[in-house]
């Protein structure tokens, strides 16, 4: 079985955003592949961001219930929820790794997740935290 992959908010946004078809194509076929083969991992508070986003930063926002459907057809994916043991855990990685405290929460979740790799073009990319690899798909 192929690795797990956490997939961070924007490429999501950018599925959904198509202010940049480069980018929207791109992140539409990492999703669809990690939809398909069952690989990938996001998280409420990626959902969380999600939501915010693309309903209203993007160029042509999403309703909210439109946001809401596209949330429900996300969470086909493994969804790790945050709890008090993953803030404590988010905290750790924060101070271990010198990440701000919304970024340690995703290497956090990919952690629980058990993915081999994160997916963000906001962290740094070449980076391993912990055992999590992050990759820019954009670069």
């Amino acid at each position: 079985m192929p690795d797990k992959v956490f997939l961070d908010t924007n490429i999501l946004v950018y599925a959904y955003d198509s202010h940049d078809p480069s980018k929207q194509a791109r992140a539409q076929a990492m999703l669809l592949d990690a939809m398909e083969h069952e690989t990938g991992v996001i998280s409420t508070q990626v959902l969380s961001e999600f939501f915010c986003v693309v309903t209203r930063r993007i160029p042509k926002p999403l309703s909210a219930a439109e946001a809401q459907d596209v949330i429900n057809e996300l969470s086909a994916m493994d969804v790790i929820e945050i709890d008090l043991p993953m803030i404590n855990r988010a905290i750790d990685v924060h101070g271990q790794c010198q990440l701000a405290y919304w970024d340690a929460m995703i290497i956090a979740a990919a952690e629980r997740g058990d993915c081999a790799q994160a997916l963000s073009e906001d962290l740094n990319a070449g980076q391993v935290y912990n055992g999590v690899a992050v990759v820019n798909p954009f670069r």
